[in-house]
């Protein structure tokens, strides 16, 4: 999720699964919560992270007062409070929030939304028993209360009374237990099923009880059920790819879908009868505009308030005093990293001197600074630097081409024409890279890489493909060499979607085919354990293994880096990001925009 890229990172959705995102610089998204990169995107169901979708040209964009017009008619405030309308609190009911992303979400059902856009709006829409609150606490959600057994293997949960879906139905423990039975179906195609099928037993006592038993003691017994609670009542027998709600979905969140302009723009209302009082804005606007120097015009003249800015826009906008005059900008570690991945079915990148000297001849520092203006970190593995489960003992591999020809020599690559590359049983060492369309950071990354394997002898052809055709038809099916992405990390953190050997299947998040039986075996040490100490341990030496392996050359963690219209009062940076709180946002009556 996630601007798009900012989903995670702002966290305004509770999601709590990693996400793939599309985003420009790999960090995360103030809507998301887990999963994706960014960067460069905004969107608050899309720059509060990122994924793609239908993309409309920028020269095809509305003309400024249509738009104007639009949004105004699309921001009155649904039900009894109207625009300008004082709140309990003194803040004032009324406005939208404009932002942008490069690309839209793919699927609105929780279960099926893998993508940093799509769980930035499900994470508005929908909503869990349990979140993380701004300081990374567990707290209730849906679920006022819970208790553990003492065996640590049961939990039960608490709802809370009187809390409906957007239809009016009563959310109840039935759907947890519906949700429970669909996301550990074998058959659901979705890659966030494992957790769930922990769960040795599930039962609902009473309307506001949800009671599950786990097969053994889970680290994320508890988190898991951030997860988005699904309806019932909606969903239960249907043919999920069938059902509307991929598109119109039926929440209990804070906002809902009012509509959905493909390629165009998504719009958020406020809800009503969202349990935890209605938000003080009145929508949450994400337009689709696939390139930031467009975004970055719409920003200029007023026709986005939010936006996640490329490292050379914050670089400009930040020491601009005009635009200082009218924004916040904002600077902190994503919770994201962004990656060079390998295809280990590949017969030359399954040898692991391959990696290893790959991973030797990229300038990691170079790229920090050279692409992202320093404005980010080199990452040294699969956690941000300042997390607990980050294995400070493990360093990035340093820059050493020398040591990079070494290795390829002993892989059995030798320049044998003299053309400066590097052949084996007569073929040349070309390495295509793919990454996504819209991410400019990506791309630059790409030529670095490009020049510095070029260094040691591999050349390095980039491809650059719109991004449901990068996931669907690469990815998903393994059809591809090497890939440059990014993850959003989970706040509680969890290899296994990602790194364990058994989710290789299509759709699933393994896609370079990385099989390891002691990793495999550590991440479920981290898993199946509420000490922390073990989880530490599993997770360092899991560190010091991909140190040796290469699974991935773990490139940098972005900042996340945001420009917000200062006429927002509420955003504020808490150590789980910026959106924690978008339903506490709100604008002086004086300075609302896009109401009437």
């Amino acid at each position: 999720m996630r601007p798009a890229f900012f989903r995670a990172a702002v966290a305004l959705a509770p999601v709590l699964a990693l996400a793939l995102a599309a985003c420009s610089q790999g960090g995360e998204s103030p809507a998301a919560g887990g999963g994706g990169e960014g960067g460069g995107t905004s969107s608050t169901a899309a720059a509060l992270s990122a994924a793609a979708g239908a993309y409309s040209e920028p020269g095809s964009l509305p003309e400024p007062e249509p738009v104007l017009t639009a949004q105004a008619d699309q921001a009155q405030a649904p039900g009894p409070a109207a625009a300008g309308e004082q709140a309990p609190d003194g803040s004032v009911y009324g406005d939208s929030l404009l932002d942008a992303a490069i690309a839209e979400a793919t699927n609105l059902i929780p279960a099926l939304a893998s993508d940093t856009s799509s769980t930035a709006i499900t994470g508005q829409v929908y909503r869990g028993l349990i979140k993380f609150d701004k300081d990374l606490e567990l707290t209730g959600d849906l679920a006022e209360s819970w208790e553990i057994s003492d065996d640590q293997l049961t939990v039960t949960f608490k709802l809370k009374d009187g809390v409906k879906w957007e239809d009016g139905a009563p959310v109840t423990s039935e759907d947890c237990l519906f949700t429970w039975r669909l996301m550990s179906d074998p058959k659901t195609p979705t890659p966030y099923g494992e957790d769930f099928r922990q769960v040795a037993e599930a039962s609902a006592p009473d309307p506001l009880t949800f009671k599950v038993t786990y097969r053994r003691v889970l680290a994320s017994a508890v988190s898991v059920w951030g997860f988005s609670i699904m309806p019932r009542h909606l969903l239960e027998g249907v043919d999920l790819d069938e059902s509307p709600l991929a598109r119109k979905p039926v929440g209990n969140g804070p906002f809902k879908l009012k509509s959905w302009e493909t390629g165009q723009r998504v719009t958020l209302a406020a809800s009503e009868s969202y349990s935890g009082g209605r938000p003080r804005l009145d929508s949450l606007v994400t337009s689709i505009i696939p390139d930031m120097a467009t975004q970055m015009m719409e920003l200029r003249t007023g026709r986005l308030d939010m936006m996640g800015l490329l490292p050379d826009q914050w670089e400009q906008a930040s020491r601009d005093p005009e635009l200082n005059s009218r924004f916040a900008f904002y600077r902190y570690p994503a919770f994201s990293y962004t990656y060079l991945g390998f295809n280990f079915n590949d017969r030359r990148l399954a040898d692991v001197k391959v990696r290893q000297a790959i991973n030797f001849a990229i300038d990691k520092d170079e790229i920090v600074e050279g692409v992202l203006l320093g404005l980010g970190t080199v990452a040294n593995g699969p956690f941000k630097p300042d997390m607990w489960a980050n294995n400070k003992g493990v360093l990035p591999y340093p820059y050493d081409p020398d040591r990079a020809r070494a290795l390829l020599k002993e892989a059995g690559w030798s320049d044998t024409d003299g053309d400066g590359y590097l052949e084996k049983e007569g073929r040349r060492f070309t390495l295509t890279v793919l990454t996504n369309q819209g991410n400019k950071v990506r791309e630059q990354c790409g030529l670095i890489i490009q020049q510095r394997l070029k260094d040691v002898g591999i050349e390095v052809k980039i491809r650059v493909l719109e991004w449901a055709a990068l996931t669907k038809e690469n990815l998903d099916k393994h059809d591809f060499e090497s890939v440059i992405m990014g993850w959003t990390i989970p706040r509680d953190p969890d290899l296994f979607d990602v790194f364990n050997s058994t989710k290789t299947n299509p759709g699933e998040l393994n896609f370079i085919s990385y099989s390891n039986s002691e990793v495999d075996e550590l991440i479920d040490k981290a898993r199946f354990t509420l000490e922390h100490g073990a989880r530490k341990a599993a997770l360092d030496r899991i560190q010091e293994i991909f140190y040796e392996d290469v699974p991935y050359v773990f490139l940098f963690v972005p900042d996340s880096l945001i420009a917000l219209s200062n006429r927002f009062q509420g955003p504020e940076v808490a150590p789980i990001g910026l959106g924690y709180n978008i339903e506490e946002w709100w604008v002086p009556k004086d300075r609302q925009l896009w109401t009437h």
